[in-house]
């Protein structure tokens, strides 16, 4: 049976994610302990969110990094012979998959991601974005329409291509609620604002891009062991372009669907595993393949549930 990995992205994060994990699995709590010790912070007390800390881009994203990892890890001592076939993040998820896949070594990748986080939640900061969730929708009409909504310095663009029937928008607030009017008027009724600090995978992350470039130059890079499809380019991450492709990463769209489909056909996954917190990615991979089995692993009952499945 070949295997995908998927791991989670931005905005699957809940309070106290892995938190059972850490006290009862030795490599799990070995592996997030050291992480804050490369990164300087105290994942336990993000994971625990007393501060608030899991709604801050540059906190969170090293937190689900670090939490997917440790999963890996359990993973990998328990199953040395599961059949990874191939690999796949949303966003932020792809730097956990090419630490995974061995194209970063876990302490230059952790620090290259708390990096990124930081140029983020400074981007965001700076200017106001909204996003919102686009329900059974023609895709390029929803993209004809905001490219109407945008002026010179206000944009709205298609960020996320999820599923067939899920696409996310994104951009400067005042041209996303012109997008929105825009939907109403072309009788695009299923529309979900959702609650983000910033409207990810759009030029307003232009900046972000600029230093990720700078950031990466002096990284090593190895070829992935199993391949990693990426996000923006719909093929597997090479060597050769693996930073200019991340570096690009944060203004380009994602493009999940497409990825899962390119993993399924190439590499003949049949079981998917999502390996972070909540099971979005779980969700969408049943919207695109229904033939695909399912797991999804962020806590004790999860992880037992896929060994129970597993055993043989």
């Amino acid at each position: 049976m070949k295997i995908g990995f998927l791991f989670s992205g931005q905005g699957a994060q809940f309070s106290s994610m892995g938190l059972d994990l850490y006290q009862h699995d030795q490599e799990y709590r070995t592996t997030i302990d050291h992480f804050s010790e490369v990164l300087d912070l105290d994942l336990l007390k993000i994971y625990q969110n007393e501060a608030g800390q899991l709604s801050q881009t540059e906190y969170v994203q090293p937190a689900i990094v670090a939490m997917s990892l440790g999963i890996n890890r359990m993973l990998t001592r328990d199953f040395p012979m599961l059949d990874v076939a191939g690999m796949l993040g949303l966003s932020l998820g792809e730097y956990a998959a090419l630490i995974a896949a061995k194209a970063f070594s876990p302490e230059d990748g952790i620090a290259v991601l708390k990096d990124r986080a930081r140029f983020m939640q400074n981007d965001a900061d700076e200017t106001k974005g909204e996003m919102a969730a686009v329900i059974k929708a023609d895709p390029v009409l929803v993209a004809k329409l905001c490219d109407e909504a945008s002026h010179a310095d206000e944009v709205v663009s298609v960020a996320n291509y999820n599923t067939p029937k899920q696409l996310v928008i994104g951009g400067h607030a005042a041209a996303v609620e012109r997008a929105l009017s825009l939907f109403e008027e072309n009788k695009i009724k299923r529309v979900i604002p959702l609650k983000v600090s910033g409207a990810f995978h759009t030029p307003l992350f232009q900046k972000t891009s600029f230093l990720m470039e700078r950031r990466l130059a002096d990284v090593a890079v190895q070829e992935t062991s199993v391949p990693v499809i990426s996000n923006t380019t719909v093929q597997p991450f090479e060597k050769k372009t693996l930073k200019q492709i991340l570096a690009q990463q944060v203004i380009s769209p994602t493009h999940f669907g497409d990825c899962l489909q390119f993993m399924v056909k190439h590499s003949g996954v049949e079981t998917v595993v999502e390996l972070g917190p909540g099971k979005t990615l779980c969700k969408f991979a049943k919207q695109i393949d229904r033939n695909l089995n399912c797991y999804h692993i962020d806590s004790l009952e999860s992880y037992q549930k896929f060994k129970d499945a597993n055993r043989g």
